[in-house]
């Protein structure tokens, strides 16, 4: 019998030291240590030599990704579940994680592939009551377990297409001493079905909780053991949610994946831009930004106020754009483009709860501060793009003909963006700029006055 070890493991990074520490000497933070009993005497066990195999033999048909019928799912997924991987979903409670991850299920085990879930906050009746009101899920095999062998020796027997795990938090392996939930338990629990799923090629999911900060709870090596890495964000009190990517081994971290939440459960949105782009004539402080997200252009509308402060310091807040990035187009509005922000505070806001991260977003938000600032409002039907240098100088933005063409489709009829930005048929009237200053006169001036074209 394994003799039982005492170790202090940090529930940030995972590292374990053989006492307890006021401050991890792994990451550096201060209180997060905290004692596990762990059943292993630390021995290697002795294992048997196996012959590599050459990269160039490998099949690439085993590889194949497996739709998990959710085309908004597929896309941040990078095309599909791909065999004998590890996904953790990670989220806000009641933000419709279970609930995206049931109907994925369903769809696939309507493909004629085998899908199980493994529950262990919930029992088979309570799923059942969600499954009746999704719909289509009859044929998902469903497990409620939370004995890490179990769980374990079931995907082996059984080894099914795609598992869900509702959640690893309550997973529990029975020779640690330690609770469901803590560190030591949950890096068992992912490093043992990492395992399983390798050998036994079954694409796994888990569903992980948050902490207040929003990230996934539990100790940072879960992050690195899993291949994919997904964030659902979003507010149980509003219909919209975002799923993105924050690391994936087999595709793009840069993709958007965008749900409403409705009676039926979580409906797809193809077309964001027409849901987060509207905007109203004539309305002061709001320009519309085409921002790219991966390779999806989406229309975003960009609201900002400005409002004169009696604080020393002025406040500069960002919902949904970069704090930094905000400070650094607030300065160089005032240093180039003529706009006085010393004596007033600026909130800028992404419609819809959308976070941007692109500079191509930057002109966007430097013309809706400039016209709340001025209190004159951006020309009707216009769209701007473009990155912002600290000289005041445009630089020309990634695949402009890409976000012209969504443009198009919504009916855009001029586009304000960076000189040098070619527009095709059909897409809408570019009027080209080289600096700030020169953003701010083709949008903001009247109509009446048409700028030159690029």
């Amino acid at each position: 019998m394994a003799r039982v070890i005492v170790q202090f493991s940090c529930s940030e990074c995972g590292a374990t030291t053989g006492r307890w520490l006021g401050r991890c000497p792994g990451c550096g933070a201060f209180g997060t240590l905290v004692e596990e009993l762990h059943g292993r005497d630390g021995q290697p066990s002795a294992g048997s030599a196996r012959a590599p195999a050459r990269l160039g033999d490998v099949r690439v048909e085993e590889a194949s990704r497996i739709s998990t019928g959710v085309p908004e799912l597929d896309r941040v997924l990078g095309g599909g579940l791909v065999p004998a991987s590890l996904v953790l979903l990670g989220g806000e409670p009641g933000v419709g994680k279970s609930t995206l991850l049931l109907s994925a299920l369903g769809a696939v085990a309507r493909s004629g592939r085998q899908a199980l879930l493994v529950t262990g906050e919930e029992s088979v009746a309570q799923v059942r009551l969600r499954a009746e009101r999704l719909g289509g899920v009859d044929d998902v095999a469903i497990l409620a377990e939370t004995e890490l062998e179990a769980v374990c020796a079931t995907l082996e027997r059984e080894a099914p297409a795609v598992c869900v795990i509702d959640s690893v938090q309550t997973l529990y392996a029975s020779e640690l001493g330690s609770a469901p939930g803590s560190v030591a338990q949950v890096r068992e629990a992912a490093a043992r079905l990492l395992r399983v799923a390798k050998r036994s090629g079954v694409a796994t999911v888990l569903v992980g909780h948050v902490t207040k900060d929003g990230a996934v709870a539990g100790p940072r090596v879960l992050e690195h053991l899993v291949d994919c890495v997904l964030q659902f964000e979003g507010d149980r009190y509003h219909a919209h949610r975002i799923l993105r990517a924050a690391k994936n081994r087999f595709g793009s971290t840069n993709e958007l994946g965008v749900f409403e939440m409705t009676a039926a459960g979580l409906v797809g949105v193809p077309d964001p831009s027409t849901l987060f782009g509207r905007s109203e004539a004539g309305e002061v402080g709001a320009a519309v930004a085409v921002a790219l997200e991966g390779t999806r252009p989406m229309l975003l509308e960009i609201q900002a106020l400005v409002s004169r402060t009696d604080l020393a310091m002025p406040r500069r807040v960002g919902t949904g754009v970069d704090p930094k990035r905000l400070a650094m187009i607030v300065a160089v509005l005032a240093r180039h483009a003529g706009v006085p922000l010393g004596a007033a505070d600026v909130f800028v806001n992404v419609a819809g709860g959308v976070r941007i991260d692109e500079p191509g977003a930057d002109l966007a938000v430097a013309l809706a501060i400039a016209s709340a600032a001025r209190g004159v409002p951006l020309r009707e039907s216009v769209a701007v793009f473009g990155e912002i240098g600290l000289t005041g100088r445009l630089r020309t933005s990634a695949q402009g003909e890409r976000r012209l063409e969504e443009c198009a489709k919504l009916g855009i009829s001029v586009v304000v963006a960076p000189e040098g930005t070619k527009g095709a048929n059909g897409a809408p009237r570019v009027v080209g700029a080289t600096t700030l200053r020169h953003a701010l006169r083709a949008a903001l001036e009247p109509a009446g006055s048409a700028p030159e074209e690029a």
